[in-house]
């Protein structure tokens, strides 16, 4: 009786084990591209509970999904391009590190954009607050296929980007507060360090400027 030599084959399966590494490692590659469209399409809720669990890459895709607005948001609070991503670099430390202190994960975005305020305001504290007005990032205007509107918004656009400029800093810096970041008069007041009858005042006077200033492209 001849006894047949495995010769590198495994004498189970018959087959080379080369070609089951290679078959393992292309499965896992497969399941890893997976998991990150996965990612893509998850809520807000689902990366930031896996974050919390110390997930990095759905930290990366909750935070690369919400940048630009925090961006737009610091350079709004700030007046400055600079400050502006500077206050989002320490904003996303901060998350990532007290993410697991979240209470309501669905509620992630807002609780993001209060911590981009919080670091936006240490730094206009810690440094001169800047005119670097041209810098100030405002929403895209809707996308159309029609030149002569869209010139139009483009222009409706610049001509807020204007308008806020011309805004008294405490005043901009309320008005974003509000108006971009959602947050309530008393906690508007606390950032600012004023009450909550000044921060009234002071979003009434932006609102009333801004409404007469842009009164022509309504």
């Amino acid at each position: 009786m001849r006894h047949h030599s495995s010769t590198g084959r495994d004498s189970f399966t018959g087959r080379d084990p080369r070609l089951l590494v290679l078959g393992a490692r292309a499965d896992a590659a497969a399941e890893e591209a997976d998991m990150a469209a996965d990612l893509t399409e998850a809520t807000d809720a689902v990366l930031a509970s896996r974050a919390a669990e110390g997930d990095e890459r759905a930290f990366e895709v909750l935070l690369r999904r919400h940048l630009g607005l925090m961006t737009a948001y610091a350079t709004r609070l700030t007046g400055s391009r600079a400050d502006a991503t500077d206050a989002v670099q320490e904003a996303s430390i901060t998350i990532w590190r007290e993410l697991p202190t979240l209470q309501t994960p669905a509620a992630v975005k807002g609780w993001m954009m209060r911590i981009v305020s919080r670091k936006a305001f240490d730094l206009i504290r810690s440094r001169r607050l800047t005119d670097d007005v041209d810098d100030l990032e405002l929403p895209a205007a809707t996308p159309t296929t029609d030149p002569e509107r869209r010139a139009s918004s483009n222009d409706a656009m610049e001509a807020l980007r204007a308008a806020l400029a011309r805004l008294p800093a405490s005043q901009r810096q309320v008005w974003a507060l509000r108006e971009v970041g959602g947050e309530s008069y008393t906690e508007i007041a606390e950032r600012t360090g004023t009450t909550v009858t000044a921060v009234r005042g002071q979003l009434a006077r932006a609102r009333e400027t801004l409404t007469r200033e842009m009164e022509a492209w309504r």
